[in-house]
């Protein structure tokens, strides 16, 4: 099997959410941009407090995982369980929506950079309706490995094999099996990992340059996403000015999207359901 090479490039374009929050969607800017089971990722990051500080006040969900990964900045997520959450800078948080939740995200800052990124993972059909839940992740509970040549690789989800050793994530045994490595290259800095085969993989690129692969292409540029192509390993080189980016790999689905905002469902009459136990007051019974 080949080594696997950029397959398509998704710019991240403009957009908000929440209560005005700016944002950079790449993945899920459009149902043709989505990579399964990927549903959406979103860049946020700004030091103008204008930009975010509106927050993302009390929303639903239902049928797929929110991961929230702050780079920089304070905020606070509480649901309709009674959960309070402080993610501050290096921490991540893991929400299952599975049935439904109700939950807010706030700054806690109201000046200052504020920067990360929210992801979206679809749950499989059996697990849609599972119960709520999520978890914490502080940044002191993520293991972060030095890397040969002098990059550093932080290991939020699956497991990372450098220098003949295996790091595992804290976030392991979910039905889609995914990976989310954040990882930073020096100028000239190169990454070999192996990924699974059946896996659907992309990176995204949030500073710097990076070459994919055989690098037949142009290097993907920042503010891109990059989906690779089908094979086992990946190369990934930085430019001259290095490089810092997030690799994200989980097992497809192969199941029907069926979405309505914040509800994901597999048939229209399921997101039908959702929006009536929504207004009902049922989402989360």
């Amino acid at each position: 099997m080949p080594e696997r090479n950029l397959k398509r490039v998704i710019a991240a374009t403009e957009t908000s959410d929440g209560a005005g929050v700016r944002l950079r969607r790449s993945i899920g800017q459009s149902p043709l941009a989505r990579l399964d089971p990927f549903l959406m990722l979103d860049e946020f990051g700004t030091d103008n407090p204008q930009d975010y500080i509106a927050g993302f006040p009390a929303h639903p969900h239902r049928g797929f995982e929110t991961v929230t990964y702050m780079l920089d900045g304070h905020m606070l997520h509480e649901d309709h369980l009674g959960n309070r959450g402080d993610l501050r800078s290096g921490d991540v948080q893991w929400m299952t929506a599975g049935r439904g939740i109700i939950h807010s995200e706030m700054p806690q800052q109201t000046e200052g950079r504020m920067r990360g990124f929210q992801l979206w993972i679809n749950l499989p059909a059996a697990e849609k309706m599972k119960p709520a839940a999520y978890r914490d992740i502080p940044a002191a509970a993520i293991p972060e490995v030095r890397l040969p040549g002098g990059g550093r690789a932080r290991v939020i989800a699956g497991t990372l094999h450098s220098g003949g050793a295996d790091t595992p994530g804290p976030i392991q045994g979910l039905g889609t099996e995914p990976i989310y490595f954040d990882i930073g290259l020096p100028g000239g800095g190169e990454f070999r990992h192996d990924l699974p085969q059946g896996h659907n993989a992309f990176v995204y690129l949030y500073e710097g340059v990076l070459c994919v692969g055989a690098c037949d292409s142009q290097p993907l540029q920042r503010r891109c996403a990059g989906v690779l192509g089908a094979g086992v390993a990946v190369t990934l080189r930085a430019g001259a000015e290095g490089a810092r980016l997030i690799l994200l790999a989980a097992r497809p689905l192969n199941e029907p999207v069926a979405q309505y905002g914040p509800f994901v469902m597999n048939t229209r009459e399921e997101l039908e359901q959702a929006v009536r136990d929504y207004q009902s007051g049922r989402l989360t019974a």
